[in-house]
């Protein structure tokens, strides 16, 4: 008797965006993960993570964030997510200070992160303590639904992950955590689908197609403005094997410029 597929796990990742200072193009943040982690190790990806239950501890304190109204349980746990795993990955913060309608500058998201994030990543202190000790609120309203894609059937590690679009808060910069991420960088995704052709990065399937999709977009606002309001197709690739090779079937309306990919040969 087959075993029922297991359900996918609640995912979220943010794609931070800021305008390159050269040339007309804009710069996601993106880190290498690690080669022992056992999910995509290796590969370059965009910082993010599972939801986990202190995001859903956090609902339940609407005055920790902003931006939430309408939204039911599920979207503002993966939005809450987002936030807090890019803080994890990246140090970069999402939040205003209580009361303001500014992000938290650059000097006091560096501070919270030097006293906070270590902790947070090795679960001695709470997102929910972080927020409440620092006065923060979440800006769940910076960001933009961008994608969401579920991980086929069959596969040993399924994630059910919403990808969100958000302009970088000015002058974080950002940094790996040296633990789940050996390296990050600033890069155009030219410059990431490039290396990903020569080999200097390893780019999983979904990383290259939103890559793709995104560097259609000059400007930060453009690509805010393009998704904004925008309805999301869910993409749940099929594989399938043909003349020798493999492919991924995904929805045309989706927007990727396709439907059938070619991923390799059948070994």
């Amino acid at each position: 008797m087959t075993e029922p597929a297991k359900p996918p796990r609640p995912a979220s990742t943010i794609l931070l965006l800021r305008d390159a200072t050269a040339r007309k193009e804009i710069e996601v943040f993106m880190m290498v993960r690690h080669y022992e982690i056992d999910f995509n190790s290796g590969a370059l990806v965009f910082p993010g993570g599972s939801v986990d239950k202190g995001d859903k501890e956090i609902i339940a304190a609407p005055e920790l964030y902003s931006g939430g109204e309408g939204l039911d349980e599920a979207t503002l746990s993966f939005r809450i997510a987002a936030i807090r795993e890019t803080f994890e990955e990246s140090g970069i913060l999402l939040a205003r200070p209580k009361g303001s309608n500014a992000l938290v500058d650059a000097v006091r998201a560096s501070a919270i992160e030097a006293a906070h994030r270590a902790d947070l990543c090795d679960s001695k202190i709470s997102f929910l303590k972080v927020l409440t000790d620092n006065g923060m609120v979440l800006a769940l309203d910076e960001l933009v639904p961008y994608a969401h894609w579920i991980t086929p059937e069959g596969m040993p590690k399924r994630f059910d992950t919403w990808f969100f679009l958000a302009a970088a808060p000015p002058e974080q910069v950002g940094a790996h955590d040296g633990k789940e991420s050996t390296d990050s960088i600033w890069v155009s995704p030219r410059e990431a689908l490039e290396g990903g052709e020569t080999g200097r990065f390893k780019l999983p399937f979904p990383t290259t197609r939103n890559l793709i999709k995104l560097g259609k977009q000059d400007s930060v606002q453009a690509a805010l403005g393009d998704s904004r309001g925008k309805s999301v197709v869910t993409v749940t690739p099929i594989m399938t094997k043909d003349n020798g090779g493999r492919q991924l079937r995904i929805p045309l309306e989706a927007g990727y410029d396709g439907d059938v990919f070619e991923v390799g040969s059948v070994g």
